[in-house]
């Protein structure tokens, strides 16, 4: 493993929190990443479900700091992942495992996040080199899968995206999860224009998770 993968992912755990941002276009991406960045949340994950993701990434790759970690969302397969790498994705994320895509990801040491819902998928992703595996969809399964996952898998890290909320957050950590995606229970303001409460959530939900890994 690369010194530079070792310190995107040490980034990532440490932060503890990943954006997952959804938007209408390329501008709206644009200002909930700003908004998120503004709150702390330094791990960015622009989702190619926006219209002009590729596009997105690489302009916000030239703007971001140092501090800021970009990655790719909703990669399905290889050929998305290689478009994410070159925009600057500095991670990549998957709702389900697809091999190819680790063996792409592996290959240029950018760490993959896959999906998983079930313990075979989380075997199944840490066989294909995933470092974090994602735990979706975390509405569903619940913080009892991530305990119920580190009982036979205690080497696994685990992040939940989907439901996460700042309710939810300790009981997530707390159940042994190494860091949490959140999506809309972050971003919604973004559909009224409300940027300032992406900002304001942001700060909540990474005090949150240094509150609940304090205990």
């Amino acid at each position: 493993m690369s010194i530079a993968k070792i310190e995107i992912l040490q980034k990532i755990i440490r932060s503890g929190v990943v954006a997952v941002i959804r938007a209408d276009g390329a501008e709206q991406a644009h200002r909930i990443a700003t908004a998120c960045a503004a709150g702390g949340v330094t791990a960015l994950e622009i989702t190619f479900t926006v219209p002009g993701a590729t596009g997105v990434i690489e302009h916000l790759a030239k703007e971001c700091s140092q501090d800021i970690l970009l990655g790719a969302g909703t990669v399905l397969d290889p050929e998305t992942a290689r478009i994410a790498i070159l925009a600057g994705a500095k991670f990549v994320v998957s709702p389900a495992v697809n091999p190819n895509t680790a063996r792409l990801c592996n290959r240029y040491q950018i760490p993959y996040m896959p999906g998983a819902a079930t313990i075979c998928e989380v075997i199944e992703a840490m066989e294909c080199g995933a470092d974090i595996v994602k735990v979706f969809p975390g509405e569903i399964l619940g913080p009892a899968f991530v305990k119920a996952v580190k009982g036979p898998l205690p080497q696994a890290n685990l992040m939940p995206t989907g439901g996460v909320s700042l309710e939810n957050v300790a009981l997530w950590i707390n159940a042994g999860a190494v860091a949490i995606g959140v999506g809309g229970n972050l971003t919604a303001g973004a559909k009224t224009g409300d940027f300032d409460s992406i900002t304001r959530l942001a700060r909540q939900f990474v005090e949150k998770v240094k509150g609940a890994r304090s205990q």
